[in-house]
């Protein structure tokens, strides 16, 4: 079912709002790696790169 304009207008102000995009430049061979890693634990790899962060973020805020 297609979206309707007001959907479409809505999700575009949301993104706008709530979102910020960061590029990512990894070579082909580090995308196949991420992706290769991803799907064998069933994450998509934009998902995959988000938990990473976010674990990463965990490990390196904890007090020593």
């Amino acid at each position: 079912m297609p979206l309707s304009e007001q959907r479409k207008d809505y999700l575009t102000e949301y993104k706008k709002a709530k979102l910020k995009r960061v590029p990512l430049d990894v070579s082909k061979e580090k995308y196949e790696e991420i992706k290769a890693a991803a799907t064998s634990v069933g994450e998509s790899v934009n998902g995959y790169i988000k938990t990473a962060i976010d674990q990463r973020i965990e490990r390196d805020t904890q007090p020593t």
